[in-house]
């Protein structure tokens, strides 16, 4: 049975359980507040459900991530910096690495940052809108081990990859194209299994090139390399799947050459022995100053009255409402506001789970 947690309290939780593994106290709050924010915008795939999985089995029993953050910039110059975080928190990274690229836009107008040696960073839409809040238009993306196929092609060669815009607005939310270039990304695939849902058909091919759509056994098939997910557009070139391609493409590139960090292949946790090891990941963060083009109130109303017209569009027969990006996620943020962290029976245990080994003093109304 699902149960719901108040934001506050899941917050602190996970602020605690990353302080249990090592975490510095207020680079443990940056991580729980990005989590969090997941939570919040209703993007369930990056929330609590990551907290164990992604983070803490990966510094307390796999040890491929270190809970303390060693930020060095390796390279500095005007509007460009490059980033090494030797395996730390990828939140962390990415939060001052953003924080960075708005201090140089506004000084030359654009920022852009780089980073290697990271780790999975939460949504990436968290931190394109630091930019839109600070009126500058926010860019970022992550590579990732690899899950998409090259149209044609059944082997998993690139990440998940995001491509994501943030633009302020006039609204009472900015714009935010927060999504994967592949059509489904690995973690809704582990909310399916948490839920014991198949995937739908067309979403995932297999190395005989049919779809799959068991969801734990796509989840052992990533791994392994029998299984790739299909980019934006689907399967062959039809649909326009070259197009998804070319741009996780595009984000692989941003990812690792500026920084001359790891690509494709060179993000699996294993070594040639196969030994587990760090993913290696690299984030590219870019911040556009609105002023130095045009007034930063008149740039929010045009980007405001283009969302509300396409929004006011004729609807297709039996459509309720056209939304633009980062509508949904306010709109899911409003209604969470009153019921928390929706916590299905797999996420309890993993709380749980968490609790008891770190000796952490929490109870939860689902016990």
């Amino acid at each position: 049975m699902t149960h719901h947690i108040p934001f506050d309290h899941m917050h602190n939780f996970m602020t605690d359980v990353f302080i249990g593994i090592g975490v510095p106290e207020e680079e443990a709050r940056t991580c729980a507040d990005v989590l969090i924010e997941s939570d919040k915008r209703g993007i369930d795939s990056h929330g609590i459900g990551r907290l164990k999985p992604i983070y803490y089995d990966r510094i307390v029993h796999q040890k491929i991530q270190q809970a303390t953050t060693e930020f060095e910039v390796v390279r500095d110059h005007l509007a460009t910096a490059v980033v090494d975080g030797h395996h730390g928190m990828g939140m962390v990274i990415a939060k001052r690495c953003m924080e960075m690229a708005i201090e140089k836009a506004k000084k030359h107008g654009l920022g852009m940052v780089v980073a290697r040696n990271s780790t999975h960073y939460g949504i990436a839409g968290y931190y394109p809108l630091m930019a839109t809040a600070q009126d500058m238009i926010g860019i970022s993306g992550t590579n990732a081990r690899p899950s998409i196929a090259p149209t044609f092609g059944v082997e998993n060669m690139l990440g998940t990859n995001p491509l994501v815009f943030g633009f302020p607005t006039d609204e009472p939310f900015d714009f935010v194209n927060d999504y994967a270039t592949s059509i489904i990304q690995r973690g809704k695939i582990e909310q399916y299994a948490r839920e014991g849902r198949d995937c739908p058909e067309g979403l995932i091919v297999g190395r005989d090139g049919k779809s799959k759509t068991d969801s734990k056994q796509i989840l052992d098939d990533l791994v392994k390399g029998e299984a790739a997910l299909a980019p934006i557009g689907g399967i062959g070139e039809e649909t326009g799947g070259y197009k998804g391609y070319g741009f996780a493409t595009v984000t692989e590139v941003l990812s690792a050459a500026l920084q001359q960090g790891a690509f494709l292949k060179q993000l699996i946790d294993k070594d040639s022995s196969g030994n587990r090891k760090p993913y290696e990941l690299g984030h590219y963060f870019m911040a556009i100053d609105i002023q130095c083009f045009c007034a930063p109130a008149d740039f929010r109303k045009t980007a405001g009255d283009i969302m509300r017209a396409l929004r006011e569009s004729e609807k297709a027969p039996g459509a309720e409402r056209i939304y633009t990006c980062g509508e949904k996620e306010y709109l899911a943020g409003i209604e969470r506001a009153n019921t928390g962290v929706p916590v299905n029976e797999a996420l309890q245990n993993d709380i749980v789970t968490m609790r008891n080994e770190l000796g952490l003093d929490y109870q939860f109304d689902f016990e």
